[in-house]
């Protein structure tokens, strides 16, 4: 369903000063001692392995979250439940395959997307472009297949972290669980987390989609990234929506752009091993998990650990 309402104008918020400084190294580094900076394995479609003219393979990772896709601006419609949720999960697919457009016409010879929003089951596969790859985690990893063979990761729908002021539907990992979530001491949200898990492999952010403050987020952390903006949040629980066409124009003309990036990005690498420090909102979503293996807790809220595992950033 069309939305008629014209592009709007946008203000983007102002970035904060970023914790992590730039190093000679690939990644982000701390300018103080906080942080850096039904089918099997994968239903392909018909991206190609290579250049025809005999070139390197350009590989993109596409990872997928739903409250930043164009056209949703509430919380009901996302509800699996609700009435609206068939609509948003074609938001989701036309977003996504505005993407996929993009990186291919950027110069990408193949395009994998994962389907990330709830654990999955959002994607309608009739609906995606069958150029993509579509990752059905056969080995059970919320990173799905995801490895060394990509040359960059893009984030499409992606939302602010918790405690985002007017980002719409701000939250990390459970907007009923999670309250706070920091690694090296710098708070990060599922943008980062993303990026993080990406850098186990030295796969770089190169674009992100999503409201306008996820899109502010994104440039504080990754540099160089493309961010396409199709909302913006008033509030927590309401967004004003880009025109559906522009919408997607921005993300496509974004990815394409983002190809540029390839071979220049930066893959996102805290300094490690990693201090990460989680506060729930209460004691008893603390008492599930305290209690695991190389877990402090910290405080009736809060657990910390310390890892050099990019693969195990989450309790």
């Amino acid at each position: 369903m069309q939305n008629d309402l014209s592009p709007i104008r946008w203000t983007f918020l102002t970035p904060w000063q970023p914790v992590f400084g730039v190093a000679a190294v690939v990644g982000f580094c701390a300018a103080v001692a906080v942080c850096a900076g039904d089918a099997p394995a994968g239903v392909p479609g018909t991206a190609a392995t290579g250049k025809p003219d005999g070139g390197a393979a350009i590989r993109i990772y596409i990872h997928t979250d739903l409250e930043g896709i164009s056209g949703i601006d509430s919380m009901d419609m996302i509800e699996r439940s609700g009435t609206r949720y068939r609509e948003c999960c074609e938001h989701l697919m036309a977003d996504l395959n505005a993407a996929i457009d993009g990186a291919f016409a950027g110069g990408a010879t193949h395009v994998t997307v994962l389907d990330s929003h709830g654990g999955g089951n959002n994607f309608i596969r009739e609906l995606l472009d069958p150029r993509a790859e579509y990752d059905t985690r056969p080995n059970r990893k919320w990173w799905g297949i995801l490895d060394d063979s990509y040359q960059g990761t893009f984030f499409i729908g992606a939302h602010a972290m918790a405690g985002t002021q007017n980002g719409f539907l701000d939250h990390t990992q459970s907007s009923q669980s999670w309250h706070d979530y920091s690694i090296n001491g710098r708070k990060m949200g599922e943008l980062a987390q993303w990026a993080v898990v990406a850098g186990n492999w030295n796969v770089p952010m190169l674009m992100v989609s999503g409201d306008e403050a996820a899109c502010a987020e994104a440039r504080n952390f990754f540099s160089p990234v493309e961010t396409a903006a199709v909302k913006r949040g008033v509030g927590r629980n309401r967004a004003e929506l880009v025109d559906l066409k522009e919408a997607r124009d921005r993300i496509r003309q974004a990815a394409r752009r983002a190809m540029g990036f390839i071979g220049k990005g930066r893959p996102f690498l805290p300094i490690k091993p990693m201090e990460i420090v989680l506060e729930y909102s209460r004691a008893d979503y603390c008492d599930a998990v305290a209690g695991r293996p190389g877990i402090e807790r910290l405080d009736a809220r809060t657990i910390r650990w310390v890892t050099s595992d990019p693969l195990a950033i989450l309790p």
